[in-house]
């Protein structure tokens, strides 16, 4: 069968009066990493073979103060239901250099699931921290009994913990947010820096620490489509004590698992942020409805359901020139093309359709010309000044194959290459090369060495 492609139109950057990129910023290929040959698997989508590697992550795991990448493959009894099986790991170098590698075959998750890459231990190297694939028990596809939760040496790949806790176990559903399971770093216990983390399995949310035990559970009471938690929660620290709150949406909780506040205050509380927002509060961010409440649950902030009936992806970031204040960019109406700008008083500053990419989601703050200088975002292969409407396409950036369903190309937002501007780290789940794509004008001998914040090690990616 031949193959097909999506072709996202290509749309020229337009420089609107005021517009803040400049030519030397616009967009070049700085690198393309190949995954090493040994890390890909084969296999037949929509009648012919495709090789890919799978999904990635990104960290200094050999503690060079270079960028390395992690990918990884899921068991095909768990395809259906996630990704929440990882069954190989290979990491690899920024020249596609092989470092290590675990388990072997696999399928391409159908979400980003449970692996994440973070000094969760604090000793001063990366570690891997996972579910993977316990091949000794049987078990259904959407039950947790045949999975270990491990934390992997960053730059060996040896294990140095490795638990089944009774409460993961126990996990186990067919909900309409199952295949949803991302690990995110935290920091509960008021530590010097992040050394927890917690996942949502379905309704169920569990707490960890750095030896892997359990720190504190919660199940919420909501479990029905279009009435259940955010796909992915965020972590924050909303009350200023120290330690994280986590927003699911639905609800807020304590460092300790204590509910804050909990209310089915919108339908699709798909994505969610705890971001600073008025003044510099923190607050919790939520898609449904367009919502920004208070650690109490009072809502600073409501859109509504006219303006937006289905909110799939919301990020929070300072787009606009001339001011200090953030602003909210919406993906207001399900799985479309439509954003809303959203000043931080609630004024529309724009109403735009982004370029289409396969899912319609993916959407990235990128601080392309630098934490002073106001962001850009992503969006399927394309940067954009939300305020001004205008968008630049990635030159050599080749259309995805239409494949399944994560065939886009994801985004981390990094300084992997030179001066203090983030670059944009981009893959495609089903092909076998990550891009990079810098500045013009982007001097590498100011590069100080990768350094990974929440931003790289808690990526986005997709809601």
């Amino acid at each position: 069968m031949e193959r097909t492609h999506y072709r996202a139109p290509f749309i020229s950057l337009v420089r609107p009066r005021g517009s803040k990129m400049t030519k030397h910023e616009n967009p070049m290929l700085w690198r393309t990493v190949i995954i090493p040959k040994q890390y890909c698997a084969t296999e037949v989508a929509k009648g012919f073979p495709v090789t890919f590697g799978g999904d990635i992550r990104i960290g200094d795991l050999r503690g060079t103060g270079q960028v390395d990448f992690l990918v990884y493959r899921s068991c095909a009894d768990a395809h259906d239901g996630g990704g929440m099986k990882p069954c190989f790991l290979g990491a690899f170098t920024l020249e596609g250099e092989p470092i290590w590698h675990s388990g072997g075959g696999g399928t391409q998750p159908c979400r980003p699931g449970p692996v994440a890459v973070h000094d969760i231990d604090e000793d001063g190297q990366s570690e891997v921290i996972c579910f993977f694939l316990d091949e000794s028990r049987q078990a259904a596809a959407t039950s947790m009994e045949n999975v270990v939760i491990q934390i992997r040496d960053g730059a060996t790949g040896k294990i140095k913990h490795q638990r089944t806790p009774v409460e993961l176990a126990a996990c186990s559903g067919y909900g309409p947010n199952w295949a949803h399971q991302r690990i995110m770093v935290a920091n509960f216990r008021g530590m010097a820096s992040s050394q927890d983390f917690v996942v949502k399995l379905g309704e169920r949310v569990l707490a960890f620490d750095s030896n892997l035990n359990i720190l504190w559970e919660y199940e919420s009471p909501w479990t029905k489509y279009g009435h259940s938690p955010a796909y992915i929660p965020a972590v924050g620290d909303i009350d200023g004590d120290g330690r994280d709150e986590v927003n699911g949406g639905y609800f807020l909780l304590d460092h300790d698992g204590t509910v804050l506040w909990q209310n089915d205050i919108a339908p699709h509380m798909d994505s969610v942020a705890i971001a600073p927002w008025d003044n510099g509060r923190l607050r919790a961010i939520c898609s449904g409805y367009g919502h920004v409440l208070d650690g109490s649950g009072r809502v600073i902030m409501k859109l509504g359901s006219e303006l937006v009936p289905h909110g799939q992806e919301v990020r929070i970031g300072r787009f606009k020139s001339g001011g200090t204040t953030p602003q909210m960019i919406v993906r207001c109406n399900g799985h479309s093309t439509e954003v809303l700008v959203v000043d931080v008083d609630g004024a529309i500053l724009k109403e735009l359709n982004l370029n289409p990419s396969p899912n319609n989601t993916g959407m990235e703050v990128v601080y392309w010309s630098g934490k002073e200088r106001p962001a850009l975002l992503y969006n399927g292969g394309m940067l954009w000044d939300p305020v001004q409407g205008a968008g630049i396409s990635l030159p050599g950036l080749p259309p995805p194959e239409a494949v399944g369903r994560m065939d886009w190309y994801h985004c981390i937002p990094a300084n992997v290459c030179g001066d203090h501007r983030e670059e944009l780290v981009l893959y495609n789940p089903w092909t076998t090369k990550v891009y990079i794509y810098t500045q013009h004008d982007n001097d590498e001998s100011t590069f100080t060495g990768f350094k990974a914040g929440p931003r790289q090690y808690n990526p986005r990616l997709m809601d």
